[in-house]
């Protein structure tokens, strides 16, 4: 008797997707993308506080009949918002469905987020389509996708009571988790498809270059962050000057340096502006030297082209006096921005991985 057991064929194997799967995180990063953006436009608006329950199921179905309507505009008009500015000013109900429906989709595209990303995960982890090593990183995304609802809601939180308006430092928890959760995605789509192309697994690696060109632009984010939440964009709308001075006057001392670089509007904008330059020099020494490096040219031009445009809409925001328009593509480029960076970042990474 042969007691030769057959060898396993190639078909036997689980059948590994590294393409399919990084195709499928550029899409979530698309949307992340798009929910930044709307989420910039929801705070121009001043919408983000018109629905005051967090409802993560039925909260997707809009108010469908005059009473409903009607019971949220009253939940509203509980709020400190509604009674200090708003309900003053005279807002009517046709002008609250304005504001709650930017506030609607902006929560709405969250919540498909999350099924466009947890139903696929589930399905590709059921066909043992994921490569090894990758599998931690997708539960990674998603624990920070579920995290990232929830700290949405802490920020609704802090402007439903005492206040008019959200805690810029929520606001920029915020923001800065979901250009993070973005940024996540199309890294670890560019290791697969990389895996994809050359079948082994070598994922990139954040240099010391990189990792400083990174820490600067996060924090010309966060000081944009704290501009859009603290309204200071509209202290002064000319440029380079800020009301005709290079350092602008107000900037309130009074309460420690600590409190002034951190809560003072004034000093918050004119630091957004001229760190912006610190940005931009790194920017470019960087986006030279991954250009030299094989696939780095596109990298290159993408962050030339975005910082670039980055600075012009910045310039032009300013002297609009913050027209909405302006400033949700000036957010969106920067939303672009981190992801070109983020290319240069992977493609110098797989120089030294």
């Amino acid at each position: 008797m042969d007691s030769t057991l057959p060898l396993p064929r190639e078909t036997d194997k689980p059948a590994r997707r590294p393409l399919a799967i990084s195709n499928w995180l550029m899409a979530v990063a698309a949307m992340v993308f798009l929910m930044v953006v709307v989420g910039g436009i929801t705070r121009l608006t001043e919408s983000g506080l018109s629905i005051t329950e967090w409802k993560p199921v039925t909260g997707a179905i809009p108010p469908l009949t005059q009473s409903e309507w009607q019971h949220a505009f009253e939940l509203y008009q509980r709020t400190p918002e509604y009674l200090e500015i708003n309900g003053p000013a005279g807002m009517t109900l046709a002008q609250f469905k304005f504001i709650f429906f930017w506030e609607w989709l902006h929560r709405l595209i969250g919540r498909l987020i999350g099924v466009v990303f947890a139903v696929p995960l589930v399905w590709f982890a059921a066909k043992r389509a994921i490569p090894q090593g990758y599998g931690w990183k997708l539960v990674g995304l998603l624990v920070l996708g579920g995290l990232q609802g929830v700290l949405g809601w802490y920020m609704v939180m802090s402007g439903l009571v005492d206040r008019t308006d959200v805690s810029h430092f929520r606001l920029s928890a915020h923001l800065l988790l979901a250009l993070t959760i973005m940024a996540a995605c199309v890294w670890v789509a560019l290791d697969l498809r990389q895996l994809a192309k050359t079948g082994a697994s070598r994922p990139a690696r954040l240099n010391g270059s990189s990792v400083i060109v990174l820490a600067a632009l996060f924090i010309q984010l966060l000081f944009g962050a704290w501009v859009a939440g603290l309204n200071a964009g509209q202290v002064a709308n000319d440029w380079p000057t800020m009301q005709g001075r290079l350092y602008p006057e107000g900037v309130d001392w009074s309460r420690g340096a600590l409190h002034a670089f951190t809560n003072d509007p004034f000093l918050i904008h004119f630091i957004h502006r001229w760190w912006a330059w610190v940005v931009v020099v790194l920017l470019i020494i960087f986006a030279r030297r991954i250009r030299q490096l094989e696939g780095g040219r596109a990298a290159s031009i993408a962050i030339h082209s975005a910082f670039g445009t980055q600075v012009l809409l910045g310039i032009f925001t300013v002297l609009s006096g913050v027209a909405i328009w302006l400033a949700a593509l000036h957010q969106a480029v920067g939303a672009g921005l981190v992801i070109a960076t983020v290319w240069g970042a992977h493609v110098l990474g797989r120089k030294t991985a």
